[in-house]
């Protein structure tokens, strides 16, 4: 059974060809720890893709990589520090392909300069854990007979009392 408690990975890498396969696998270790493993692929295909291209296209190589899994959903975020690369320039063949692999993506600017691109991947039907814990079913083993059926107008006559006892009214 697939856990909901969310979980959260950060790692913080120079990035060099070498390092993007070690990358590759340290983060594919925390999804099967996760229990995640049908999502090891797609996540780690998407972070190679951007670990290349910040390679290829970045001065500064420190870059920060984060995973969220929320129960059904996990998020996938790579920040770079260098104010010269232009995601949507230079990573743009980098982002189609993340775009067409991933269930969302998206690309922001956090407060000390540095750029977030982020891509989420939803579990599947199988992998999904429910949020909310289903009602328990109904343990009865034999049903209830419905109550005896009065016809109306005995209901709606007026009683008399004698003695105490409720009767009828004649």
């Amino acid at each position: 059974m697939k856990t909901a408690v969310p979980c959260y990975y950060h790692l913080d890498v120079e990035v060099s060809p070498e390092r993007v396969g070690q990358v590759r696998r340290i983060l594919a270790a925390h999804l099967r720890f996760w229990d995640l493993e049908d999502l090891v692929e797609p996540v780690c295909s998407g972070a190679e893709m951007l670990l290349k291209a910040i390679d290829e296209h970045a001065r500064d190589k420190n870059t920060s990589i984060e995973m969220w899994w929320t129960g059904q959903h996990l998020i996938t975020a790579v920040g770079e520090n260098n104010h010269d690369l232009r995601p949507h320039q230079d990573l743009r063949s980098c982002l189609a392909r993340i775009a067409a692999t991933s269930h969302g993506w998206g690309c922001c600017a956090a407060e000390n300069g540095r750029k977030i691109i982020w891509f989420s991947q939803r579990a599947r039907a199988g992998v999904r854990v429910p949020l909310v814990p289903k009602a328990p079913s109904p343990a009865l083993r034999e049903g209830l007979q419905p109550p005896r059926a009065l016809p109306v107008a005995a209901l709606a006559a007026p009683a008399d009392v004698r003695d105490g006892v409720l009767e009828k009214a004649r």
